[in-house]
């Protein structure tokens, strides 16, 4: 008897402890979540001298294929800019307005290009289903029904000329937000930039970009210049919860 109630008390013991621990897990990765969005800021000068490891980098560029997005579209593509050719082809297209975002194309350590289709058509989702029906996400009968019913959002925000940009931007915010939050967690610095030429990017990488996309931002990453970027002593300011969050 004493023996059966010693292992039920090492039995109960060890769950006990099985679930504090997993309690105590679930509120560190909560507190760490809080603390890459706390220290994570927008860099306004670069180290040129300092690049991304590759294997970083390799974990950046999978984050960004594995975003989700409306119906799973992926109406996407991201040109990883890395070359020292390719950082001054980038550059080139400041030429005619931005300059403020110029000295990033050359001292960032890598500079990431966000396309958008601007006709995502039919054609264009079937390729997403068929890997889809490759993975064994889906039956015959489950490719039908994404292409009759699921593609029909994809008319439904598009003009009459069949152009849906808007929308495929959109995903690709998607992919920005989710790639800013990994980078904060590598403790990589970071640029999102609007303030892009897209019709300079257009003509200058034509042939990365191919027919019917367009980029209308990018996003600058590396490691910050200590004694150029301002931004990095600067106190963190948002709004205040109740000002912003509204539960019902």
């Amino acid at each position: 008897m004493k023996k059966t109630i010693l292992i039920l008390a090492v039995v109960v013991s060890t769950l006990s402890a099985c679930t504090q621990k997993e309690e105590t897990t679930k509120a560190s990765v909560g507190t760490q979540i809080i603390e890459d969005l706390s220290n994570r800021y927008t860099s306004k000068a670069y180290d040129k001298t300092k690049r991304v490891s590759a294997e970083d980098l390799a974990t950046i560029e999978e984050v960004l294929r594995l975003s989700p997005s409306s119906i799973n579209s992926q109406p996407w593509k991201f040109i990883v800019i890395k070359s020292d050719e390719a950082k001054q082809r980038f550059s080139n297209t400041f030429n005619k307005k931005y300059q403020f975002n110029q000295p990033h194309a050359t001292n960032a350590s890598e500079i990431i290009l966000f396309a958008n289709k601007i006709h995502y058509n039919k054609e264009d989702f079937k390729k997403r289903l068929d890997a889809s029906m490759a993975a064994g996400r889906m039956n015959q009968k489950g490719y039908d029904n994404m292409l009759t019913k699921a593609f029909g959002f994809a008319e439904m925000v598009a003009d009459e000329n069949g152009n849906n940009s808007h929308w495929t931007k959109a995903q690709s915010y998607i992919a920005l937000g989710n790639v800013l939050h990994t980078l904060a967690r590598l403790n990589i610095d970071s640029t999102p930039m609007e303030g892009v030429d897209a019709d300079e990017i257009k003509k200058e990488f034509a042939k990365e970009l191919g027919d019917d996309y367009e980029c209308t931002f990018a996003l600058a990453i590396g490691y910050h210049n200590g004694e150029k970027d301002y931004n990095r002593k600067l106190p963190k300011a948002r709004m205040a919860k109740e000002d912003v969050i509204i539960e019902l």
